[in-house]
């Protein structure tokens, strides 16, 4: 009996030994995983050492930081919220169950996280520029405009904050609150681009062309050449007269091959100015060219179509010569031939767009349109 007992005293501290051994990472081999960035490594190593069940914090918390890493966010989420379980006011956790979810899309339970913090420490900066961005996201930008004004009051120099809420306030054409917004965070980093492009936009808006002129040429400088960036220092040299500033200017646009209608006028104002007349008129065509959509004759095409369908000859024969204006087709001309000949019985119109349609070298696909001009020709020339 003596022996039994002696026995089971051994087989009980044995397992007493066992349950305070309990395996532990190598914290040197982890350190090599995380400093090479090999985070799925690391996630798969924890996951050897430490097999489910798991339920040490600590132990859950080094598996979904891991996890997290690697992007293996389904898992890091499950970890995090074992954790969370046990401690619901844990704002590190939080913040990570937020960020995950806001990297999964699922934007509104990201924000319920981050609430969470909130009623805890209604100041978090990091958590309010978080909800404005999601806010945004979803299309709630005016949850989004309340939560930029709280995170700007707490750190008016903080750049992304300053700019997103000043883009909403120049969106609403209130622009000297956004310039107060972006002019307090320069203060503190006065050669950020993002601030001066905002800057940029609200002193073009208010018509301050010589600062316009300042800013963006500190933007150009510093390599930031957008089209939009370009558009208002040229448009601000015309107004500033600084005729040939413009021109050189607006140039950069038709070498990226980024112009447009506004610049092209621009530069014809800037040339007619000088007194290049000729010049001036080229720019002028170019302005009208690019105000026009390439498919207007096509459209004008389609509507004669509809007239001719509609039995209304005249409104067809107005609407496919407007089309011409805009674009020649070969068809458009034998269209017009064709309706002269057939509906309106003038011959003499006929012959002319017969004539106009063979002289514009319709492709050879159109054979039987060709042929057929061709003996109308021979026959209303008579």
């Amino acid at each position: 009996m003596k022996s039994i007992l002696l026995l089971l005293f051994i087989f009980g501290l044995s397992l007493t030994a066992r349950a305070q051994q309990s395996p532990k990472a190598d914290n040197a081999l982890l350190l090599e995983y995380y400093q090479n960035q090999r985070f799925a490594e690391a996630a798969d190593y924890l996951k050897k050492t430490y097999p489910e069940p798991v339920s040490d914090v600590k132990i859950l918390a080094s598996l979904a930081y891991a996890s997290q890493m690697a992007g293996k966010l389904p898992d890091a989420e499950d970890y995090y919220q074992r954790i969370f379980v046990t401690d619901t006011t844990n704002t590190a956790i939080l913040f990570n169950l937020g960020g995950i979810n806001a990297r999964r899309g699922n934007n509104a339970k990201a924000i319920g996280f981050y609430n969470r913090i909130l009623l805890r420490d209604s100041l978090n900066f990091n958590v309010l520029k978080q909800i404005a961005s999601l806010s945004q996201s979803m299309g709630n930008l005016q949850g989004s405009v309340v939560y930029l004004k709280k995170a700007n009051k707490i750190n008016p120099v903080e750049p992304d904050v300053a700019y997103d809420l000043a883009t909403f306030y120049i969106r609403e054409k209130s622009y000297l609150p956004a310039d107060t917004v972006v002019s307090t965070a320069l203060q503190a980093d006065t050669a950020n681009l993002l601030l001066l492009l905002g800057k940029a936009q609200i002193v073009y808006s208010l018509k301050k062309y010589p600062e316009t002129v300042a800013v963006c040429t500190q933007l150009m400088q510093a390599g930031s050449q957008t089209s939009s960036i370009i558009n208002m220092l040229g448009n601000s040299y015309y107004v500033l007269k600084r005729y040939a500033d413009c021109i050189n200017t607006l140039k950069l646009l038709e070498e990226s091959q980024s112009a447009s209608e506004t610049s092209y006028y621009y530069t014809a104002m800037s040339y007619k100015a000088l007194h290049n007349n000729t010049t001036a008129v080229v720019y002028f065509e170019k302005a009208i060219k690019e105000a026009l959509s390439s498919n207007v004759n096509s459209y004008y095409g389609e509507m004669a179509g509809t007239y001719d369908d509609m039995h209304q000859y005249k409104n067809a024969v107005n609407a496919y010569q407007k089309s011409l204006i805009y674009g020649m087709m070969p068809l458009t001309y034998y269209a017009l031939a064709n309706m002269y000949d057939v509906e309106l019985k003038n011959k003499v119109s006929a012959l002319r767009y017969y004539k106009k349609y063979l002289a514009s070298n319709p492709q050879s696909d159109q054979q039987s349109y060709i042929d057929y001009a061709k003996r109308r020709v021979g026959e209303l020339g008579h």
